[in-house]
């Protein structure tokens, strides 16, 4: 049943305009916190080296203080933010849908639990989209 609950995109919707009215608040208070994020979710610009990006697991957490907090925006349909990742602190923007937000967190406090992140479909649509604007990309292309 929770499934059946979780898997509807209506709750996708109300659990993403949720985390995105708590992120908001929390930056209106000037408080830092974490996220944790199913990285299949997460687009980086530019993308992270390999070697570092082997490190991540499918949920990983982000910590935004500092510059990592100031960089935040906050969009219709996902934050997005700069942080340095790896030995070298190799820079790189990060942009994470709300849906893909699985735990807002303040020092080891949990506030906010989106099982919505856990939804495997939610983040294969993505690719489908991508192929079917690449397919129709490419029928537009001279050979």
């Amino acid at each position: 049943m929770i499934t059946e609950l979780i898997e509807k995109n209506k709750y996708k919707d109300l659990t993403s305009k949720q985390i995105k009215e708590l992120i908001t608040f929390l930056v209106s208070q000037e408080q830092e916190f974490n996220i944790t994020a199913n990285i299949e979710g997460v687009d980086f610009n530019p993308e992270i080296p390999e070697p570092v990006s082997a490190h991540f697991t499918q949920f990983t957490l982000f910590t935004l203080v500092n510059y990592t907090y100031e960089s935040l925006v906050i969009e219709d349909d996902y934050i997005s933010f700069e942080a340095g990742f790896g030995s070298e602190n190799f820079g790189s923007v990060c942009s994470v849908p709300y849906y893909a937000i699985f735990q807002v967190s303040i020092d080891n406090s949990i506030l906010f639990i989106n099982p919505s992140a856990t939804v495997q479909k939610y983040f294969e649509e993505d690719t489908e989209d991508e192929k079917q604007k690449e397919r129709s990309m490419n029928a537009f292309k001279l050979k």
